[in-house]
């Protein structure tokens, strides 16, 4: 009997670590089309929709700011005290890690325009010493972002369970885009191994499109 269970635990470490091989030598990443995040990886039928919001420096920042880029986006808001430190945290880390690559660019949107207003924004940018040429903090008409997490980024996972409109948004994810505008990856942006596993597929993102 205990020979047996010292053979389950060993298959299931083998088994375990086969599997964490396979996904660090992955080759190519799927798409991303519909709130359920099915990966589809001939496929790709949903594009980020154009949009347009401000930043912290009072600059209008589009798509095409992030024409021929990829980015990362998030959503936050600078008040909150809960997950949004680490949000802002391992996106710094990632603004270090790309700071000088010109392909890659980060994207923060707040979900409480009403109180972050340019200057806040300015003001929590200088803070966590975010540099505007690699990454934008945007503010705009409430309608606009919560429209653009929802049916964008599907960054809102109660929505997608209440379609209550009035919900606050509050999530984890970031979101890897393409140059192309299509959604490739969606990670925990709470979580270190999250966020490198990110780095990972933006590696393989850059070599293979």
């Amino acid at each position: 009997m205990r020979y047996s269970i010292i053979l389950v635990l060993i298959f299931t470490i083998i088994s375990c670590k086969n599997k964490q091989e396979e996904s660090n030598n992955i080759t190519k990443l799927p798409y991303f089309n519909s709130t359920d995040f099915t990966p589809e990886w001939d496929k790709a039928t949903h594009k980020i929709p154009e949009f347009s919001f401000t930043n912290q420096n009072g600059e209008v920042v589009t798509n095409i700011t992030y024409k021929n880029k990829i980015y990362i986006a998030d959503f936050f808001f600078t008040s909150c005290p809960g997950i949004c430190p680490k949000l802002t945290k391992n996106m710094g880390d990632l603004q270090k890690t790309y700071m000088n690559d010109e392909d890659i660019m980060l994207l923060s949107h707040t979900v409480m325009p009403w109180k972050d207003s340019v200057s806040v924004l300015k003001d929590y940018a200088k803070k966590y010493d975010i540099n505007a040429t690699k990454w934008h903090l945007v503010t705009g008409d409430k309608d606009a972002l919560y429209n653009i997490a929802r049916t964008g980024y599907f960054a809102d996972e109660d929505f997608m369970k209440t379609q209550d409109e009035s919900d606050f948004i509050h999530t984890e994810n970031f979101v890897l885009i393409d140059k192309q505008g299509y959604i490739r990856g969606v990670y925990n942006g709470t979580l270190e191994i999250d966020v490198e596993r990110l780095k990972r597929h933006i590696a393989i993102l850059k070599l293979r499109g």
